[in-house]
């Protein structure tokens, strides 16, 4: 069974006549008494009573009717749905996000709701295990996140910028004023630090083996929220990426020396599943993410 013998049936019903449908759907009426009888042999029952005077549906041609119907309707609405993906008129986009990613992305997301008002977008803020363990279900079409120091071979990891770690202050903080800070100085200070398991603890923590530093940690924390809370209203450090302080009132990022060495700086990835199909959407907002004002500064050392 074809739509398109579906359609021809639809309009004999219509019209209770073969020449009249034939006109409408600019086909020879053979070519229509042809389709409908192979439509009559596939369902192995006939649909019209046919005689010299007229033409009405039989039992089944009054059951195939409405089903007929709501098959083309079907149809009709998915290439509709189809053609609104295509060209962004609708259909969703579930993108994953770290903390240090959520300022970044924010010039973007605002520019593509503005220009793709119709495309609904849910965006989920976690850890990077939980967002890499969610893509791999195919719950989010991207990630946006710093590169993993252990790879995924299911995962492609296409780099955005490369980013250092930073001390973070309150601008009216003694070292605001600082362009670059050193990991032995960083000793002098009390510390807010995020907690084992986020990207930048981890990569300070690597940066940190076998130095033989001793710092005045004071907290740790899981929500770089309260950090920067914790921040503005007092005296305290704390080491993230540069990038966590784009669009933070107040708040100063001081670059750690030792980060320019090879290997520790932190590439800021889009992560997606190899081989899978990226959808439109997708591919619109990670051109704009590219293309942002935002992204053309980050080569986060030139802030």
């Amino acid at each position: 069974m074809e739509l398109r013998q579906l359609k021809y049936f639809l309009r004999v019903a219509e019209t209770l006549n073969f020449s009249a449908a034939a006109r409408d759907l600019f086909i020879t009426q053979s070519t229509l008494s042809q389709q409908i009888l192979m439509l009559e042999r596939e369902l192995n029952q006939p649909l019209f009573l046919r005689n010299s005077r007229e033409v009405t549906l039989t039992e089944a041609g009054q059951t195939l009717l409405p089903l007929a119907k709501e098959t083309l309707r079907s149809a009709d609405n998915c290439l509709l749905r189809l053609d609104e993906l295509k060209n962004l008129e609708g259909g969703e986009l579930n993108i994953g996000v770290t903390f240090s990613f959520t300022s970044i992305m924010a010039e973007t997301l605002t520019a593509f709701l503005r220009r793709y008002p119709h495309v609904k977008m849910n965006v989920s803020q976690s850890s990077m295990a939980d967002l890499m363990e969610r893509l791999s279900h195919h719950e989010l079409d991207f990630v946006l996140a710093f590169r993993p120091l252990v790879g995924n071979p299911r995962i492609e990891s296409r780099p955005l910028f490369h980013n250092r770690l930073a001390a973070i202050v309150d601008e009216r903080h003694a070292l605001a004023g600082r362009k670059t800070i050193t990991l032995e100085e960083l000793q002098r200070y009390d510390l807010a630090l995020p907690r084992r398991g986020l990207q930048a603890r981890n990569a300070l923590d690597r940066i940190l083996a076998g130095t033989g530093y001793h710092y005045r940690i004071k907290v740790e924390m899981n929500t770089v929220y309260l950090i920067f809370r914790l921040l503005r209203e007092s005296n305290y450090v704390t080491v993230l990426s540069e990038s966590t302080v784009v669009g933070e009132h107040g708040l100063c990022a001081i670059p750690i020396e030792e980060t320019n060495e090879s290997g520790y700086d932190m590439v800021g990835c889009v992560h997606l599943l190899k081989n899978h199909y990226l959808k439109r959407s997708a591919q619109e907002f990670i051109s704009m993410l590219g293309e942002s004002s935002t992204m053309l500064k980050k080569s986060f050392g030139q802030m």
